[in-house]
């Protein structure tokens, strides 16, 4: 990830003996970026993941690129797939609509599809939400995970507000606004705060 992790980490510490204590438990920072080789195929493989478990969707999105060869498709290829062959490769109606979707903006004129890494985080949300489909914690994932942009903080994600309440011992879980202005002192690096937050509910309780 293009973050200064050595720079991220610091600050949290400074700023939040709490959060200093969930990165002591957790460890190294190992976030990763997205192989996709394509912006497209990023969001594709998002929709094709999104509501399942790990490997059902892995599963049904190789079935998806044998389609085309074992390959990430064009969008003028898969636009272009006979709706039964994306059903039978594991895709729900309402996903091969997603993204059909997808791909139609893919080639639109002046959508800036393959240019997002180009625009700032509320642009790039703007416009990924654009697509059925996608709604702003994909948009916010894949500002996370495919650019690598330091300060996203996905307030709508369950695992982070679970993630909170371990760490801060609250009573009830943080709604939506108690998860950004808790989070504010972890800018400009919230994307590594969150990171640390989803691992804490990987470790015992202690």
């Amino acid at each position: 990830m293009p973050i200064p992790v050595k720079k991220a980490l610091a600050h949290l510490r400074a700023t939040d003996s709490v959060l200093a204590g969930v990165i002591d438990r957790v460890g190294p920072f190992r976030a990763r970026t997205s192989r996709e080789a394509s912006h497209y195929g990023a969001v594709l493989h998002s929709i094709v993941y999104q509501q399942l478990s790990g490997s059902a969707a892995a599963t049904i999105h190789a079935r998806v690129l044998g389609l085309f060869g074992g390959r990430e498709p064009r969008p003028r290829e898969l636009l272009g797939t006979d709706d039964a062959a994306l059903r039978a490769a594991g895709l729900s109606g309402q996903k091969t609509k997603y993204v059909k979707d997808l791909s139609a903006h893919a080639i639109k004129r002046g959508f800036p599809m393959e240019r997002l890494h180009e625009l700032d985080d509320a642009a790039v949300i703007d416009t990924l939400t654009q697509i059925k489909g996608v709604g702003r914690w994909t948009a916010q994932m894949f500002l996370m995970f495919r650019l690598g942009r330091p300060d996203v903080l996905p307030d709508l994600d369950l695992g982070i507000q679970k993630g909170m309440q371990r760490a801060y011992g609250l009573r009830r879980l943080p709604t939506p606004t108690q998860v950004l202005r808790r989070g504010a002192v972890w800018a400009p690096y919230r994307t590594v705060a969150s990171w640390y937050l989803w691992r804490l509910l990987d470790l015992p309780d202690e």
